[in-house]
């Protein structure tokens, strides 16, 4: 029999085992799990994403962005 592996609440920190068992794993509790939904959902947590040229942008070749759509 192999030791279940043991991670981290991404909320509290405190230690979860990784099985089945573990009904809101990786979070310890619905209550980890909820905060850290809100969080996402009121926009705490935000992933970089890539700017790109404005449309009105000169691109440097005497055409602008908007001009080639």
């Amino acid at each position: 029999m192999s030791i279940p592996r043991t991670v981290r609440c991404p909320q509290c920190g405190k230690p979860v085992e990784w099985t089945a068992a573990s009904r809101w794993r990786p979070f310890c509790s619905e209550r980890c799990k909820m905060i850290d939904f809100g969080a996402w959902a009121s926009e705490a947590y935000r992933i970089p994403a890539a700017e790109g040229p404005d449309p009105g942008e000169d691109t440097g070749d005497g055409e602008r962005d908007a001009d080639r759509r």
